[in-house]
């Protein structure tokens, strides 16, 4: 899959939507992830593909100059985890190319500038599942992410140990060099280092040089009491490492709230289903009810009605910002007898004789 697009390791066609690259991208993690296929190197590589595609789409900066250049920093070739063959011209950035070409390059004060080599690391998201009462709770877990990071043997530096990169000879370590156009200098990035400034003549064998390598983390993370389905959880600094001495990226924990058998969530707030029966509904009644913190007491009026909401105050789900809880909504649902036993049949014919109002009178008047 060395030479496969973006799109094509996801699945999906150039003018996919979010929703449509988040779908393939959940459909890919669950198909290929290392929990769920220890040992498995073809599996864990693909994993590390989708992370990496998903990493580029679903940024829409990134994305729009994967489009554009193939890459996600306006470079030819491909950007780092894009997964394309192709020209690598290092880290240079168009920037510094006009602003070689029109004579600038010249920051405040009409000092040169040199081109920014540094590009920070790319952010990564992972998913975490968490069942409907931890959500209200909240919890510590650990979180397994793949990342690319700093080669353990050289540190990032991509040469072998007990070696150091050195100046690249051509350049004298600026990355560029500069070319005569007529009445304009064009830089471009050096063909010997391929703009990075340096030259490893011993390459790393971790890492053949590259200075990176893809490795399994595991973070504690802190979930908040009243995380909803979606909500994201962010850990600075540790995403994937950054290149030339630039800050990592970003994790982002995304919890995956499962759905409870009793409470249906709106915002803050709990809907729970009371089945209620008849006499409870028609001449009122005092009922108990499970919520998070135990069971209460609920009154129910004389006549209430199928689908009627009662509100209990301070019963639902933690807020997240700002303090207290959202409340309990109890939908009242009137509960009929499958197979009513004879003394309910005889209660419930006696009923029909003495009742005197027609409930369907209204759709006539």
């Amino acid at each position: 899959m060395a030479n496969a697009s973006l799109y094509e390791t996801l699945g999906v066609p150039k003018n996919a939507s979010q929703d449509e690259l988040k779908k393939a991208y959940r459909k890919l993690v669950r198909q290929y992830h290392p929990d769920t296929h220890p040992g498995d190197a073809t599996a864990e590589e693909k994993f590390k593909e989708v992370q990496s595609a998903y990493d580029v789409l679903s940024d829409p900066e990134k994305r729009k100059q994967y489009d554009t250049f193939g890459s996600t920093n306006g470079r030819s070739g491909p950007g780092p985890g894009a997964g394309q063959a192709g020209f690598d011209m290092g880290d240079f950035d168009l920037g510094d190319l006009f602003g070689g070409l029109f004579g600038g390059g010249r920051g405040r004060g009409g000092q040169q500038q040199r081109p920014e080599r540094g590009q920070r690391g790319n952010d990564v998201e992972v998913e975490v599942r968490v069942s409907f009462d931890d959500a209200l709770k909240g919890l510590r877990t650990t979180v397994p992410v793949t990342l690319e990071l700093a080669c353990h043997t050289c540190h990032g530096t991509g040469a072998a140990p007990g070696t150091t990169p050195k100046r690249c000879p051509q350049c004298g370590g600026s990355g560029v060099v500069a070319t005569s156009q007529g009445l304009f200098a064009l830089q471009q990035p050096c063909p010997t280092c391929r703009g990075n400034g340096t030259i490893v003549e011993t390459p790393c064998s971790t890492c053949r040089g590259s200075g990176r390598e893809r490795r399994t983390k595991r973070y504690t993370v802190s979930i908040p009491a009243g995380v909803k389905d979606g909500s994201k959880i962010k850990l600075k600094g540790k995403g994937e490492a950054g290149y030339g001495g630039a800050p990592a990226g970003d994790l982002f924990v995304v919890t995956r709230v499962e759905p409870s058998k009793l409470y249906e969530r709106r915002g803050d707030d709990l809907i729970l289903e009371v089945p209620v029966s008849y006499d409870e509904a028609a001449l009122g009644a005092e009922v108990e009810i499970p919520t998070p913190d135990g069971r209460v007491s609920l009154k129910i009026a004389a006549g209430s009605t199928d689908g009627k909401l009662l509100r209990v105050k301070g019963r639902g789900a933690p807020k997240l910002k700002g303090d207290g809880r959202g409340d309990l909504l109890a939908r009242l649902r009137i509960a009929v007898p499958a197979k009513p036993s004879k003394a309910e049949r005889e209660a419930l014919e006696n009923l029909r004789k003495v009742q005197k109002a027609n409930p369907r009178d209204r759709l006539f008047s």
